[in-house]
C-alpha cells in the first residue's frame, strides 16, 4: 500500500484510485482503455493520471529492485547493520541510495586503496579526530621501505587520499553538495580556442553563465549540443569557495591545530578531485534529464495537435508533389485513398510546359472527379498553386497546400514499400501528400514520430523516453478519435488499445480473406485476438456499417445490454433512441447505476447515442497564402500576412507564411499580453495573422510578431513600422534561441 499512498499524495488523489488503476495496468489495461471505459474504478481519473501512475510506479517499483540489491551487497559483505538497512528502507530517491551504497560500493585501485594497502589508515583515522598531537612524529612511524612511504610528506598525503575518500562517500554531505550545484551552481559556457569561425552558430555561448536552477531546456540542450559537436566547453558547478565553505562546515572541528590543516587539504582535493567532478556529472544528468521532460513535452504536445488535423474526409484527391527541375509528381487518388493514376507534369522552369500540364490537370480531373487538389510545400509549392489555380478548374474543386514534412521519409521506408512495391519513390511521396490531406491522423502514424518535423532537439534528448511519450501520444490520438476497422492501415491498427502489431496485420489478413467486417464480435474470429485484447480494442474499432447500431459508435460492446435495456424500457430500439432526441431526454441515468456502472459512464454513453462514432477534430478549413508572396525576397517589413503554425518551441512558434522558409513568432511576440507557453494561444495547424518584423535573406531568417501593433514600442508617432527596426533588448541568450531556430526547426 505504500505505493498508493505515496504516488496518490504527489498526484492529490484518492490511494483508492491510484489502487485500482495500478490492479487494472498490471491486470495488462492500456492508458485510453482505463481512462475511456474504467472511470468508476479510478474515480475519473483521465489520461494524463493514468500515464503518470504508470510511469511513476515503474520508477518506484525499479528503486525497490536496486534497494534489494544493494541490501543483498552489504549483507554479504557481513556489513549490514540495523541502522544501516533503515536507512536504505528509508531512502526515496536513487541519488539518496547510491549516496548511502558509496562507501561500500565495489571500487577500481583508487589513491585511497594504495594508501590502506601501504598501512596508512591508521594515521588517516588519527587526523580526522582533529586533536592536537605531533603530527610530524606520528607521521614518521609509517615510514616503510616495504611499504614505499619514504618521506613524512608521502605518509601525510596518503592519509588525505583517505581522508578525501571518506569525505566523498559522506552521504548527509553529498546531499548538502547535490543541493549547492542545483541551488547555487551555474552553467558556464566558453568557445574552444581556435573554432570560433566554425562554431558560429553558437557565438550567443561563446561566453555565457546562467544560473543552473533558471536555465531553460532548450539552453541547455543547445549548450550541450555544443559541447559534443566539440565547439564549446561547459561546466555546471558553484564558485569553488562557497562549495569548500559548505565542506568545511560539515566536516571540521572548532580547532586550529596541524591535524585540522591536513583535513582542509583533503576537503580541498576532496572536492576539486572526487565531489566536484560527482556532482557535476550528477547534475547534468538531473538538468538534461529535466531539459528532455520540456522537450518532449513540446514535442508530444505539437505532434498530438498534427495527428489531430482536421481532415478532409472520404473525397476523390489530386495530389502534387511540387518541383522545378524533375517536374511535378502528380497522382490521384479514390475517396479510400486508393492509388488510381500517377502523371508527371512540367509546368514550372526550366521546361514550362504549362499549356500540356494544364490540360492533362483539367483532363485527370474531370476523369476522376477529382473534389480537391493537396499540394506539398515544398521547393515549387508556391509556383505550382499558382498555376493549378489558373487553369480555371470548378470552384467545387478546393485547392490547398498541405505540409509534407516526413513524406520523403515516408516514401522510402518499408511501409511504403509494402504498400506500393511497383511505385517509385517519388510517386509513393505525392500519394503520402493527398492522404494526409484526407485524413491527417491515418497517414502520419506510418511515419516515425520523431521525422514528422515538429520538435526542438528531438535528436539530442533520451530516445527510449522520447519513443515511449510519442507512442503513447500516437496511441491517445488514435483511440480518441476511433478507427474505421474495414479501411483502416496495419500501422493504424498497430495503435488501438490492446492491438499491436502482430494483431493488426491478423485484422488485415482476415478482412483480406474473409470480406469487411460486419460486426464487432466478428473480430473474435481474427487469430490470437483473444476476450482480453477484444476487451481493450473493441470500443476503439468502428464498423461503420454493421447491423448493430452500436458497433459505428464508442460505446463498448460490454455495455449493449445495458443500451438495449434504456431503449426497451422506452418501447423503443437502439436505433430509435440514436435518431431521436425525444427519447433520449426521457432516458433517467440514475435508474441505471449499478455497482459496475456509474454516472461518468452512463453519461458517456447518452453522448455517444446523440452524436454514434462521432469525429473530434475540428472541421476541415481552406486555406490559402497571400497572394504575390512567394519567396523571402517578396516580403516586407510591416507586411502582414495569413500563416500556418508549423512548429511550437519552449520560446515561441514557427509559421509558414508560404515563402518556403519559416518565419519565427517568438514567445515575446506571440499576444499582446504576457504568455509563458506559446501553447496558450497557439497550436500547430491552427490559421494565424503575422506581421513580418525582420528579414535576413542571406541567413534565410524571418522573425514574425502577432501582435495587434508589434511596433508599437519602436516607432511611436505613427504606430507605422520604423525605418529598420532594432534588435529586442532582451537577454543574449534568448536572442540566440531565435537566431538558432529561424534557419529552421531544431533537429534537422
Amino acid at each position: 500500500m505504500q505505493y498508493e499512498i505515496k504516488i496518490a499524495t504527489e498526484l492529490q488523489v484518492k490511494p483508492q484510485q491510484v489502487k485500482a488503476t495500478i490492479e487494472l495496468l498490471d491486470g495488462g489495461a492500456t492508458v485510453p482503455f482505463i481512462s475511456r471505459y474504467r472511470k468508476e474504478a479510478t474515480g475519473t481519473l483521465d489520461e494524463v493520471q493514468v500515464a503518470t501512475i504508470r510511469d511513476r510506479i515503474e520508477q518506484l517499483r525499479e528503486l525497490d529492485k536496486r534497494r534489494e540489491a544493494i541490501l543483498k551487497s552489504i549483507e554479504e559483505q557481513g556489513k549490514l547493520t540495523p541502522e544501516l538497512k533503515k536507512s536504505i528502507d528509508a531512502a526515496e530517491t536513487m541519488s539518496k541510495l547510491e549516496d548511502i551504497y558509496l562507501p561500500y560500493k565495489p571500487k577500481r585501485r583508487t589513491k585511497a586503496t594504495i594508501a590502506r594497502e601501504k598501512g596508512l589508515e591508521p594515521l588517516a583515522e588519527l587526523i580526522f579526530t582533529q586533536t592536537s598531537f605531533d603530527l610530524d612524529r606520528e607521521a614518521a612511524n609509517y615510514l616503510s621501505e616495504e611499504n614505499e612511504v619514504k618521506t613524512i610528506e608521502e605518509a601525510l598525503q596518503g592519509a588525505r587520499d583517505i581522508l578525501a575518500e571518506w569525505i566523498n562517500e559522506n552521504a548527509s554531505l553529498r546531499e548538502k553538495m547535490r543541493k549547492l550545484f542545483l541551488e547555487e551552481g551555474t552553467f558556464t559556457s566558453r568557445v574552444i580556442p581556435g573554432k570560433e569561425n566554425k562554431a558560429i552558430k553558437y557565438k550567443d555561448y561563446f561566453e555565457w553563465s546562467e544560473p543552473i536552477k533558471t536555465a531553460p531546456s532548450h539552453r541547455v540542450l543547445a549548450m550541450r549540443r555544443g559541447e559534443k559537436e566539440l565547439f564549446l566547453m561547459l561546466d555546471a558547478c558553484p564558485e569553488e569557495l562557497s562549495a569548500i565553505a559548505v565542506i568545511e562546515r560539515h566536516i571540521l572541528e572548532n580547532a586550529a591545530n596541524s591535524a585540522v590543516d591536513q583535513v582542509k587539504l583533503a576537503i580541498k582535493d576532496c572536492y576539486r578531485r572526487l565531489l566536484k567532478p560527482s556532482m557535476e556529472t550528477e547534475v547534468r544528468l538531473l538538468t538534461k534529464k529535466k531539459a528532455d521532460q520540456e522537450a518532449i513535452r513540446v514535442f508530444a504536445e505539437n505532434l498530438r495537435q498534427l495527428l489531430l488535423g482536421s481532415p478532409l474526409g472520404e473525397k476523390s484527391v489530386m495530389a502534387i508533389d511540387p518541383g522545378f527541375r524533375t517536374g511535378c509528381k502528380l497522382v490521384c487518388l479514390g475517396p479510400q485513398g486508393q492509388f488510381l493514376h500517377y502523371e508527371a507534369i512540367y509546368p514550372n522552369e526550366p521546361q514550362r510546359r504549362s499549356a500540356e500540364a494544364g490540360m492533362t490537370v483539367k483532363g485527370l480531373v474531370q476523369k476522376f472527379s477529382i473534389q480537391a487538389i493537396a499540394i506539398g510545400n515544398g521547393t515549387a509549392s508556391r509556383e505550382t498553386e499558382t498555376f493549378v489555380k489558373s487553369l480555371g478548374l470548378p470552384k467545387t474543386v478546393i485547392v490547398t497546400m498541405v505540409n509534407e514534412a516526413g513524406a520523403s521519409i515516408y516514401s522510402a521506408s518499408d511501409v511504403a514499400r509494402e504498400e506500393f512495391p511497383d511505385l517509385d519513390l517519388t510517386v509513393r511521396g505525392a500519394v503520402s501528400i493527398g492522404r494526409r490531406l484526407m485524413d491527417p491522423l491515418a497517414e502520419l502514424v506510418k511515419i516515425e514520430p520523431k521525422s514528422i518535423g515538429v520538435g526542438q532537439y528531438q535528436h539530442d534528448v533520451d530516445q527510449n523516453a522520447l519513443k515511449s511519450a510519442l507512442d503513447d501520444t500516437v496511441m491517445s490520438a488514435v483511440n480518441g478519435v476511433g478507427v474505421e476497422v474495414n479501411t483502416a492501415s496495419k500501422q493504424l491498427l498497430t495503435y488501438v488499445s490492446g492491438l499491436g502489431p502482430v494483431l493488426a496485420q491478423n485484422i488485415v489478413d482476415f478482412r483480406t480473406e474473409n470480406g469487411p467486417f460486419t460486426s464487432r464480435a466478428q473480430l473474435k474470429k481474427v487469430p490470437r485476438l483473444g476476450d482480453k485484447a477484444f476487451e481493450q480494442a473493441a470500443g476503439f474499432l468502428r464498423i461503420s456499417k454493421a447491423k448493430h447500431p452500436l458497433d459505428s459508435s464508442a460505446v463498448h460492446p460490454e455495455r449493449y445490454d445495458l443500451v438495449e435495456k434504456m431503449a426497451k424500457d422506452l418501447n423503443s430500439s437502439v436505433k430509435d433512441l440514436i435518431n431521436s432526441e425525444e427519447l433520449r431526454s426521457k432516458i433517467i441515468l440514475k435508474n441505471y447505476v449499478s455497482e459496475t456502472v456509474g454516472l461518468p459512464t452512463l453519461q458517456d454513453i447518452l453522448a455517444e447515442l446523440a452524436k454514434p462514432g462521432r469525429d473530434p477534430r475540428e472541421t476541415f478549413e481552406v486555406f490559402n497564402f497571400q497572394e504575390g508572396v512567394n519567396s523571402m525576397s517578396d516580403l516586407k517589413v510591416g507586411m502582414k500576412l495569413p500563416g500556418v503554425v508549423t512548429n511550437i518551441t519552449a520560446f515561441g512558434a514557427f509559421v509558414d507564411v508560404g515563402v518556403h522558409q519559416d518565419g519565427l513568432v517568438h514567445l515575446s511576440h506571440l499576444a499582446d499580453r504576457f504568455i509563458k507557453d506559446p501553447n496558450e494561444v497557439v497550436t500547430v495547424n491552427q490559421k494565424v495573422q503575422v506581421t513580418v518584423m525582420e528579414v535576413d535573406i542571406a541567413r534565410k531568417r524571418v522573425a514574425l510578431s502577432m501582435k495587434a501593433d508589434p511596433f508599437a514600442e519602436r516607432g511611436k508617432n505613427s504606430g507605422k513600422p520604423a525605418a529598420k527596426p532594432q534588435k529586442s533588448e532582451e537577454p543574449q541568450g534568448t536572442m540566440a534561441d531565435k537566431l538558432a531556430l529561424l534557419k529552421g526547426k531544431f533537429g534537422k
